[in-house]
């Protein structure tokens, strides 16, 4: 069982920028590839990025074409910790963002993929 708590989120200006953090309890966190979606009003929950983790290949990441170059996603194993640095925020990225994690060591990019769910985090961006 893996609990995840999601925290940073907040009110930004177009531009700007903010970290997005996700603490995660029980063991063998390297085991598990973690993910953020996103769900803004009215929209369904969309995948935002991933990260997985293996002893032969290292940390693989993948990211929606709507963020690339602009989020950059990261894992501290030790500390049990997945972020997010959002950078050139625009309000379109406005929405509450979400933290999920899957056992596996390969990426993903499907909803129905992941097991553990965080309670979101929301994150504003005003224009």
């Amino acid at each position: 069982q893996v609990q995840l708590v999601e925290s940073g989120g907040g009110l930004v200006q177009a531009g700007g920028s903010l970290r997005l953090s996700c603490a995660a309890s029980g063991r063998a966190f390297n085991s598990y590839t973690m993910a953020w979606f996103r769900q803004a009003p009215g929209k369904e929950r969309e995948f935002v990025s991933v990260i997985s983790w293996s002893a032969m290949s290292g940390s693989r990441t993948d990211y929606a074409d709507s963020v690339k170059g602009r989020f950059t996603i990261s894992r501290d194993n030790g500390k049990n910790t997945v972020s997010l640095q959002m950078n050139s925020l625009q309000p379109e990225d406005t929405a509450v963002y979400y933290c999920a994690a899957r056992r596996s060591w390969t990426t993903g990019r499907g909803i129905n993929e992941y097991d553990y769910w965080g309670q979101g985090a929301q994150v504003t961006v005003s224009s």
